[in-house]
Parts: structure tokens; sequence; C-alpha cells
């Protein structure tokens, strides 16, 4: 629990590159915070992930689970290996088992371009996109996550959950989030992605949100179905605010959104509940590049910002989101020059060309702010 002198950070390092990328993370959230007034982070670490299975039988035992839980935030890099799988032939995925059992049902992805990388578009308005993706993340088809049944070996069912209760929260958040951004100068148009013309459940879904969307006269409220949305994010991104939508969709149409920026290397990820909430990047855990240096820590350095935001406003904490805000404008300033790419994006920089300038960044952004 949080006293008034720090907040307590959650940290599950996982497996892979999430062990890599968290390391200079942490270096440089102590850092950002020094400098933003002498903000205090207690690390915790958890252990948890494939590695913590194959050792232990257990992803996430009951009680690192309950350490996490009672941390002000959590912090996870990337876990999961493809060759530890549990008996029923599915990944190690202990961040979903987070999400559930912390009712973390807005997953947030943000679509922010980050100058000096270019993404695949070669529109210009391309290289300045700036939209949000919300998914739900406890409903939907993975509401049907390990309880699939089988018929005979002939038949296989996965259920889609849809409630109102679950919706309703949803949509609140969401109006919520772009309302924030409006006043900060975006559009404040909210979009509802669904399939509500082929899935009675979807038009349920579209209906609730258009009832919720009473409560927020201020915001424009649309609707569009998920085939067009993928068509929108790739013709013309640049017109896009905020989207909302159910768990399968929102997974999908979040990876494309994170191809329009560069790839998972620079996609930061929050799964956010009404009292917990979950930072992490939304790659993988790439154990083919492990140990070669290749890693690209943006990602989880953008997840940190985003949690630092998020520990501000809901602490009503000053010196927080000052210090998310001073590590968002460095990962940025690091890369403006066009002469530092990772390497997935062609380029020759990995973990420790991009932790070393985002650093040096810092450290002259916070002289020039004294």
């Amino acid at each position: 629990m949080r006293n008034d002198q720090e907040f307590h950070i959650a940290v599950m390092a996982g497996d892979g590159i999430g062990l890599e990328v968290m390391a200079p993370c942490l270096e440089l959230l102590t850092a950002v915070c020094a400098r933003a007034g002498g903000l205090a982070l207690r690390f915790e670490a958890i252990e948890s992930g494939a590695t913590y299975y194959r050792e232990h039988g257990t992803a996430l035992s009951d009680e690192n689970l309950a350490r996490a839980a009672k941390a002000d935030a959590i912090l996870l890099g990337a876990m999961g290996l493809p060759d530890v799988r549990y008996p029923d032939g599915r990944e190690i995925a202990p961040q979903i088992d987070i999400r559930m059992a912390l009712d973390l049902f807005a997953g947030v992805r943000p679509v922010r371009s980050i100058p000096g990388l270019s993404g695949p578009l070669s529109d210009p308005r391309a290289q300045n996109l700036d939209f949000v993706l919300i998914r739900e993340s406890t409903e939907g088809l993975f509401a049907a996550m390990g309880k699939t049944k089988i018929v005979d070996d002939k038949i296989a069912y996965d259920t889609m959950e849809i409630t109102r209760a679950g919706s309703e929260r949803l949509f609140d958040f969401a109006f919520d989030l772009t309302a924030k951004r409006k006043a900060a100068g975006s559009p404040g148009v909210l979009t509802c992605v669904d399939k509500a013309n082929v899935f009675g459940g979807f038009a349920f879904f579209r209906k609730i949100f258009f009832e919720r969307a009473a409560a927020f006269p201020e915001i424009e409220a649309r609707a569009a179905y998920v085939d067009a949305m993928a068509l929108t994010q790739i013709r013309n991104p640049w017109d896009l605010d905020v989207l909302v939508t159910e768990n399968m969709f929102g997974d999908i149409l979040s990876d494309a959104g994170a191809a329009l920026i560069g790839g998972m290397g620079v996609a930061p990820s929050a799964d956010i509940g009404a009292s917990h909430a979950v930072f992490q990047p939304c790659h993988g855990t790439a154990p083919d590049i492990m140990g070669t240096g290749k890693a690209n820590p943006t990602a989880m350095f953008l997840s940190a910002a985003m949690m630092l935001d998020w520990l501000g406003n809901r602490h009503g904490e000053a010196k927080a989101i000052e210090a998310g805000a001073l590590l968002q404008d460095a990962v940025e300033a690091a890369f403006a020059g066009g002469d530092l790419r990772p390497f997935e994006m062609g380029g020759t920089n990995g973990l420790k060309d991009i932790t070393a300038r985002v650093s040096e960044t810092i450290h002259l952004h916070s002289s020039s702010r004294t």
C-alpha cells in the first residue's frame, strides 16, 4: 500500500527480453522521479511467467498475486516461452490471469508516432498519428479462456460473453478518457467498434454504448464495424481519436495499430481497473534475440511513463505526472534526430544504445527545465 512518501511498484520482469528491458527501465524511472522533485518509488520484484512455471508448476502463485495486488501499480516486462505450455497446449500467459484476477477491464493501447521513426505508410500524415484503442479485457471471447468445450473431438465451443455491467463501465472509462484528450486538443470522438450487423451480442454492445453516450454530450459518439475499421486504420488512421471494442477485436486491431508506428517494440500498453493497473510493453518475450543486445526497450519505457501518469492522476500527485511526461518526452527526443533506429526497423541500435540515448536526454531535459 502507498504511504505519503513513496509509491510501491510490483515488478514482474517475466521471461526472455522482459528481463532485459526491465532493468534499464527501473533505472530511468529512478532518474526521472529524482528530477521531478524527488518522487520516491519502492520496487518489489515478484517472480512469475514461463520460467517460474517450469520450476514451480504454476505461472503465478496465489502468494505472489496477493503481493502484487498490494502494490500501487504493477510494471510487467513480458511473459511466456514458446516451448513452455500448459497441458492443453495453451501458452503460459499469467498477464491475462492477472487481468482477470484484478478485474482490469480496460486495456489501453496508445498509437502515437515517435518523431524520427517512420511507420510503413508513406503519407506524411501517418508520421503524426495519435489515437487510442481501448479493449474490454475481462469479457468478450476471452471470457472463454480455459473453458473451451470439445465434443467427441469433433466440435469445439468458445463462448463470447458481453454483459451490461461490463460494457457500461468500459464505455464510461472510454468517454472519460476521450474527454481528457479533448481538453488537451484532440477531436473528442469516440468510436464503438463491433460486428453489430451479424451478431446479436454486438448489437447489444452497441446499444449500451449509445445509451451511455447520452451522459457525455460533449463527446461525439460513433460506431463502426470491425472490418471497416481495419480498413480505416490502414487507409486514413490520422482521422482516428479513440476506439473502444471487445477483447478479441481489440487484440487484433491494437497490433495493427502498433505496426503503424513501427512495431511492437515501440508500443506501450496499460490494463486498468477500478483499483489496480498493470503497465507493460505490447511485445512478447522474443527468446530468439535474448542475450544478443537487440532488444528494443522503447515500449517498456513508454509503458513506465503511462504508469507514472496514471499514478499521478489517481493520487493527485503532480510530481508523478511530471516524471511521466519527462520520460515520454525523453524517449521522443532521443529518436527525433533520426540517427537512432532499432534493429527490428532495419537499424543497428539495440538495448544499450537506446537506453543510453534516453538517459542522456533525461539529463539534458532536466537541466533545461531548471
